[in-house]
């Protein structure tokens, strides 16, 4: 076998459950999203809003760890990068969790949009908060497993994790069975519950690992400042980024806002959808990264540039089909959000335009997480902070208020941002990957 047919086999190999745990994290929003949408529009439009800051914050946090993920692919000791990520997140959890209960609701009454929208939201917010301890100490033992080659056992926990976020779900949100109808803050506490279950089982499976020993997991491993270093610089590259875009497309919501009710409740339809597209390529860019951080570990340099081909390779050909399906069926999919004929509408066509940037958007995240694995920590933060706040942000206002094209507005300034990162971080991956093809020597 050769050496592209050998690589490409390992990367569908960690892609596919790594994908299908990906989907199971944005399925748990969208049973969420349907349910209460379902339920009310207006409820709707308040776990929007409450999701709109919390996101950026755990997104945030989620990234700081991503040091968890490459450092294990790399070859570094197990237990020890385990170890330091459970305590990473712990305290990163309590602040997030501090913060978001803290100055979350003040954000959002702060933000102009309106008074009966900005409390809805304030009081799901304040549930979603509760949350991140759990999360973020499941995303380092998820993370861990899969750069172990075990992705698996983290697809699986996610998706019991589901089942548990949808029976609530369905008790919580409309109200049966003796209890009240809680509508956003019940999907909150369905959350809380299935982030708590994901952390458990995940904990179960590691513990029980034929291997756990052996890797050093139970052993509190001797002090090791380097790759302690290593580890928060990687984090610290990917958490910026993380911030820069989540903030964007959160603030695309008060942008939304601003608008009018119809609209908050199309965006959140529609970014969830567009949520849901991107867990492929973050799962694909997980899997790539890990070849590439393999290769990078192993001093491989023809490895890297490899690795590098087929990710842009299986990402465009996946999010192409991806693209063509929500193209042809926006409307049916539009249809399972909201029984109303006017939101329905308003987010069938958002999604119709959502389709010109899943390919590029799949593309820059695939390519932003792979060149971290080489070493390439900083640019790629500064593209996607470029990309999406410098130029998104003030595009997607002009767009949909003194342009006066609403959400049109705002799906056109997520294009032309998408379109501008990919461009910039494939070019950047392209030119540092010919030397490494050439053997000629290339600096790490």
């Amino acid at each position: 076998m050769s050496a592209a047919r050998r690589d490409l086999a390992e990367l569908l190999r960690l892609a596919g459950p790594v994908i299908g745990t990906r989907l199971g994290v944005m399925a748990m929003g969208l049973t969420d999203t349907v349910v209460v949408g379902r339920y009310s529009a207006t409820e709707l439009g308040y776990m929007a809003l409450g999701w709109a800051p919390t996101i950026v914050v755990m997104t945030t946090a989620t990234g700081l760890l991503s040091g968890v993920q490459v450092m294990t692919a790399r070859g570094h000791p197990g237990g020890a990068v385990l170890r330091r990520g459970l305590v990473y997140a712990f305290w990163l959890g309590v602040g997030t969790t501090a913060v978001m209960l803290a100055f979350g609701p003040a954000l959002l009454r702060a933000s102009g949009i309106e008074p009966d929208l900005a409390a809805g939201g304030g009081r799901a917010l304040r549930v979603f908060a509760l949350s991140g301890i759990a999360s973020l100490l499941g995303v380092v033992m998820s993370w861990w497993l899969e750069a172990l080659g075990r992705p698996v056992l983290a697809m699986g926990a996610m998706w019991f994790a589901n089942a548990v976020n949808l029976a609530l779900d369905l008790v919580l949100v409309p109200g049966r069975f003796g209890v009240p109808a809680m509508g956003a803050v019940g999907a909150g506490w369905s959350t809380f519950s299935a982030r708590v279950a994901f952390m458990l089982v995940l904990a179960v499976l590691i513990v029980r690992l034929p291997q756990a020993r052996a890797l050093g997991v139970f052993a509190r491993p001797p002090r090791d400042r380097a790759a302690e270093a290593e580890q928060r610089r990687i984090g610290y590259g990917a958490g910026a980024a993380f911030f820069a875009e989540t903030s964007a497309f959160s603030g695309m919501n008060i942008v939304a806002g601003w608008v009018g009710g119809l609209a908050v409740a199309g965006w959140a339809i529609a970014l969830n959808v567009a949520s849901i597209v991107f867990m492929v390529p973050m799962g694909l860019a997980v899997a790539a990264s890990v070849l590439v951080a393999r290769a990078y570990g192993a001093d491989d340099r023809p490895a890297v540039a490899r690795a590098g081909a087929l990710g842009f390779g299986v990402a465009v050909a996946l999010l192409g089909a991806v693209s063509l399906a929500v193209w042809a069926f926006a409307g049916p999919i539009a249809g399972l959000y909201t029984t109303d004929p006017r939101l329905a509408a308003v987010s069938a066509g958002a999604l119709r335009l959502a389709c010109l940037f899943f390919v590029v958007d799949g593309l820059q995240v695939v390519t932003s997480q792979m060149l971290r694995a080489r070493g390439d920590v900083w640019l790629p933060t500064w593209v996607q902070i470029a990309s999406y706040v410098a130029v998104m942000l003030p595009l997607g206002w002009a767009l949909a208020l003194p342009a006066g094209m609403g959400l049109t507005g705002i799906m056109w300034a997520v294009i032309a941002a998408s379109f501008m990162s990919a461009g910039l971080l494939v070019s950047r991956f392209v030119w540092l990957a010919r030397p490494f093809a050439s053997g000629s020597g290339a600096p790490h």
